[in-house]
């Protein structure tokens, strides 16, 4: 074939290739390499076909054979590593691009490629430069823009993948793939709205995308819509079926939403489809674990580890699990493991001061440096973000109260906070509620009929809420929540209000400086006991820091049970298992070798931990059956287990609060050990203000005796069930009005406190 007819030729087949005919310019291909078999070009074009059609080895053969006969043929050596990288040979894909670049130093397409490949190797910082030089020679690349966005994305660097991914939008605005990794950008600086929006955007270019279907999933089940959640997450399964990470994030929604056999099915699809799937088997765990199968979720967060084993949330789940089984020298070993792997893993940290609670070789001091090494760690670095208040130093003027908590809804926290919340002077203080609330109840309809202003924070960074409670001009900031799932204490570290207090969760300490009070009562915290051990000043209510609500889903209170039973008598405790201590369980088994005829019930979840009490029995040759274990249900079930229980036995050194007074509400005495924290005389100041000082043990061996004298005293647990409620609700416990104005009190005298410094920015208030 002459040079002119071939050159006609090759015109005439990139013709028919640039114009879809394949098949036409194939076979024009092969007649000039029968011709002329060293024909490069023909080679080259004929390689990238075959690649095009998914014959990888085929085009690599053929590419190869092209830049045997012509080494400086860059565009050739381009190809070859893309038909390499889609075969996943990286490393000779590598090698293919750099050749190009030798060769043709400004070969943009050849820099970009390579940037691809460098992320595909974990190598994000090599990438980065790849595509900076691209963009440098060819600034109008949408795609390449796009590729930077990601990989900074992959090094941390939001904002400026943000950058990148608008460019690349400027550039090609029907850029499907730019508008995900846009959202996907958005969504970790906490800009859920405008990710969305990224999304559906993405939807809009390019309907049968399903990686936007799947990821508007995700950003919808952050932001608390978890219907729309669930649909995205079933539209991109319908597109693509097998898509593993879709089922996963269809799970994590249907248990937001409180679906947790639909979401174990859909996290069992996901492990079906990719069984290495580290997060899916996680995530796993969670549901078992709100479903009380705690032996199959430490199972499901075991393998998470085992395919994964610097997965710090597994390990953080695990000891969530191990917390619960009452295994606390585990759960604390797998809480520090996690932060061993993630030192920054703030909430591991909080999880880990939290547990310390429970555990009887922690004392005050102990507790109290952990929680300084957390502010040390988390909150020092936020100082930066501090400014003064503007808000008006009127010491009389009414006051806006911010309450800040996740738990707005059927949770102790929400349901003790509806009598306070009815109860506030609306003159005097203008109540403003930040709710991070996932899914609302009946008691999140009923706080927030009790608030001025309610917020929905679901979604929103520390420092966007930050600068929403600046905006709000709040005075009085509340946090609900301490160490506890899902707390703001980052927010609080950022001083948005002029004042700050942690009140409810628990009595302990944050450990910020920033937090100025806390509160709590005479019981919780004797004066001179504890001072040095809490970072914020102490502010005692006078009477009590719980303020128990009307219970209407309660049955009436029935006569104890062992007046049924010929007098065998139940003992119980309903708490979380993680409070029944070693220490605890050893005097509870004191106390039925003690009376041969009693029973003990136990709240706790399915799992060995069950069977590691009987054994305690069995050991001590005792019948294991004389232990019953229940587990979690709902609220108006929960208030008819008090029926079989005629003593209830307080867990230490952590003492139950809710479900104290819920003993009492239901007629049945609480017997409790004084402990030395403020979270170990739970017990001390429910009993003192309902004026029980009576069931108040100083040491083990009081509690036993006193709970084997109530025991023995059949007409006075009678006497007790008869008239326990009553007591309750004339007692300052369920003195609503009483206690909001204590609180209110509180509030005022911390604010004039503030105005009288002047309004200083103070990081933490000092006890006069």
């Amino acid at each position: 074939m002459a040079e002119d007819t071939t050159d006609r030729a090759m015109r005439l087949a990139v013709g028919h290739h640039r114009a879809g005919r394949l098949a036409e310019a194939e076979r024009i291909f092969r007649q000039v390499l029968a011709k002329q078999p060293d024909h490069a070009g023909a080679l080259h074009l004929l390689g990238v076909l075959a690649g095009q059609g998914g014959r990888l080895d085929a085009a690599v053969e053929l590419i190869r054979r092209a830049v045997r006969f012509n080494p400086d043929y860059a565009v050739a050596h381009n190809d070859l590593g893309i038909a390499l990288q889609s075969k996943g040979q990286l490393d000779e894909a590598i090698a293919s691009y750099r050749q190009a670049i030798r060769i043709k130093p400004d070969y943009a397409d050849a820099h970009s490629n390579l940037g691809i490949v460098l992320m595909h190797k974990g190598q994000p910082d090599e990438a980065i430069a790849s595509y900076r030089l691209a963009i440098r020679l060819k600034p109008d690349g949408a795609d390449v823009h796009s590729n930077l966005g990601f990989a900074l994305m992959n090094k941390g660097q939001l904002e400026e993948a943000i950058a990148a991914y608008r460019q690349a939008i400027r550039l090609k605005p029907d850029l499907a793939e730019a508008h995900v990794g846009l959202g996907n950008a958005l969504e970790e600086v906490g800009q859920l709205d405008e990710a969305i929006a990224s999304y559906r955007q993405a939807i809009r270019l390019k309907p049968d995308y399903t990686e936007a279907h799947n990821n508007l999933g995700i950003a919808l089940g952050a932001k608390g819509e978890l219907d729309e959640a669930i649909a995205s997450c079933r539209y991109a399964i319908r597109l693509k079926p097998d898509l593993a990470e879709a089922h996963n994030n269809l799970g994590n929604a249907l248990k937001d939403m409180g679906q947790f056999d639909e979401a174990i099915a859909s996290y069992r699809q996901a492990i079906q489809i990719k069984p290495d799937y580290a997060e899916a088997h996680s995530n796993l765990g969670i549901v078992l674990m709100y479903k009380g199968q705690l032996d199959e979720a430490i199972a499901a967060y075991r393998q998470a580890i085992w395919l994964k084993p610097d997965y710090t949330e597994a390990h953080n789940n695990l000891a969530g699990a191990l917390k619960d089984m009452g295994q606390l020298d585990e759960a604390i070993a797998c809480f520090r493991q996690a932060i061993r792997l993630k030192p920054g893993y703030a909430s591991a940290h909080s999880n880990l001061l939290y547990a310390l609670h429970f555990h009887p070789g922690y004392d005050a001091r102990m507790i109290y440096e952990e929680h300084r090494r957390w502010s040390d760690q988390f909150a020092e670095p936020l100082k930066k973000f501090i400014e003064p208040h503007g808000n008006s130093r009127d010491p009389d003027r009414p006051l806006r109260i911010g309450y800040v908590s996740p738990d707005f809804r059927d949770h102790p926290v929400g349901r003790f906070m509806v009598s306070l919340l009815a109860a506030h002077d609306p003159d005097r203080f203008e109540i403003f509620c930040y709710s991070d609330v996932r899914r609302a109840d009946r008691f999140t309809g009923l706080l927030r009929g009790h608030a001025r202003q309610w917020r929905n924070t679901v979604g929103l960074t520390d420092q966007r809420m930050a600068q929403l409670v600046r905006e709000d001009q709040i005075d009085v900031l509340v946090d609900l929540t301490m160490h506890m799932a899902r707390n703001r204490l980052l927010l609080f570290a950022r001083k948005p209000a002029p004042v700050q207090v942690t009140y409810l969760a628990y009595c302990s300490t944050t450990g910020l400086e920033t937090m100025d009070y806390r509160l709590s009562d005479p019981h919780l915290d004797p004066p001179g006991m504890n001072d040095e051990y809490y970072s914020e000043e102490t502010i005692r209510l006078p009477e009590t820091y719980w303020c128990y609500p009307m219970h209407e889903q309660s049955p009436q209170v029935g006569p104890p049970p062992a007046l049924g039973s010929g007098g065998e008598v139940t003992f119980g405790c309903l708490n979380n298992f993680c409070k029944a201590s070693p220490e605890a369980l050893d005097l509870w088994i004191q106390l039925l070798r003690g009376l041969p005829k009693s029973r003990l019930i136990l709240q706790a979840g399915e799992g060995s931990h069950r069977q590691r009490v009987r054994d305690l029995l069995e050991r001590q040759g005792m019948d294991a059956g004389r232990v019953k274990f229940v587990g979690w249900v709902p609220l108006p079930e929960y208030f008819k287990r008090y029926e079989q229980i005629d003593v209830g036995l307080d867990p230490f050194p952590c003492n139950g609060g809710t479900t104290t007074c819920d003993a009492l509400w239901m007629g049945v005495p609480v017997v409790t050990l004084a402990g030395r924290t403020a979270v170990g005389r739970g017990g001390v100041s429910v009993l003192r203000n309902v004026g029980m000082p009576e069931l108040i043990a100083e040491t083990p061996q009081q509690y036993v005796q006193i709970a084997t004298d109530l025991a023995g005293d059949l007409p006075r647990l009678g006497e007790l069930r008869r008239t326990l409620r009553a007591r309750m609700q004339a007692s300052p416990l369920m003195d609503a009005e009483r206690f909001a104005r204590n609180i209110e009190a509180a509030y005022r005298q911390m604010w004039r406190n503030w105005c009288e410094r002047g309004g200083v920015l103070g990081l933490q208030c000092q006890a006069p």
